[in-house]
């Protein structure tokens, strides 16, 4: 195909099609009137051979062609965004502005304490905001109105709208009582399944499955949920000077089991690892303050 026959401005409108499902925000977004939008989705529709978005009673929904067409477009757009950036308007030792972060309870005591100290030493005049992540969803969402700049945490919901890149991986682990595990170190599976569980549900006890649930009913095992908290740094505390035990992430259990006097024991069966990630907006790569945040971040989780 030849690039000069090709009107790029497209790439963009089907961007913001991609985003908001709708003809008319979409033309809102990047300044189009709703009758240029559409005759830019009827180019759009030519250019690919295929509908792309076809109305349906919850808004323009994308064909699988739009949805294989997503990350490569927007990849590329993020690409010449970047180019195009200034590169001498952002010196983070002189700069003053405020960022923002949603954290999951994991995000403010484990990736948080780092950062700090980094944004600190690299860019003082910039504030920093850590927000909750109650509604992992929610939070999505307010990261792609552009309320927060970047998400940190494990397990978040996937978005055709948002960057996702792992920091680090992280395990599970259990926590005892220091004195039952210096009796056993080990739990065997049984011993595993029959003990009360203590779990950390940020939304207060919603009783959904979550990753050890699942991984015990492959092998038809079910654990009882005796206590359930809302913060996890409660967990260990709770656990201490009881029979209960918890499953939790290894750098969090580490963390404050001198503190809670619990003991650090393996799970007892095999559990995936999983990431902690950092998620951010495609746009984001064109703003040279977010895109020295961003990888400010992971030269702190390194060190993690």
């Amino acid at each position: 195909m030849n690039l000069a026959s090709v009107d790029l401005n497209l790439l963009v409108a089907f961007e913001a099609l991609m985003e908001e499902r709708h003809v008319t925000r979409a033309g809102e977004r990047i300044g189009l009137a709703q009758p240029s939008m559409s005759s830019a989705l009827t180019r759009l529709r030519a250019l690919f051979d295929d509908p792309l978005f076809v109305r349906s009673a919850s808004g323009m929904q994308p064909t699988a062609k739009a949805l294989a067409l997503t990350q490569p477009i927007s990849d590329a757009l993020a690409q010449i965004r970047g180019v195009l950036a200034p590169t001498s308007a952002f010196n983070p030792a002189t700069a003053s502005r405020r960022l923002s972060i949603a954290a999951t309870d994991y995000g403010d005591l484990i990736v948080v304490p780092p950062l700090v100290e980094a944004l600190r030493r690299e860019a003082p005049g910039i504030d920093l905001v850590v927000r909750p992540i109650i509604d992992p969803a929610a939070s999505v969402a307010s990261l792609e109105r552009g309320d927060v700049d970047v998400l940190i945490g494990g397990h978040l919901p996937a978005s055709q709208r948002i960057t996702r890149c792992a920091l680090f991986a992280e395990k599970f682990v259990c926590i005892r009582d220091a004195k039952r595990a210096r009796r056993k170190a080990r739990l065997t599976r049984d011993e595993y399944a029959c003990l009360p569980h203590v779990l950390f549900s940020s939304a207060g006890g919603d009783g959904l499955p979550g990753a050890i649930d699942t991984m015990l009913s492959r092998h038809g095992r079910k654990r009882r949920t005796a206590i359930t908290l809302a913060h996890v740094v409660a967990v260990p505390f709770a656990v201490a000077g009881t029979d209960l035990v918890a499953t939790m992430a290894e750098r969090i259990a580490r963390r404050f089991a001198a503190a809670a006097g619990v003991s650090v024991v393996p799970v007892p069966y095999d559990v995936e690892a999983f990431n902690i990630d950092l998620l951010h907006t495609r746009r984001a790569i064109a703003d040279p303050a977010l895109r020295w945040f961003i990888e400010l971040i992971s030269r702190a989780c390194k060190e993690i």
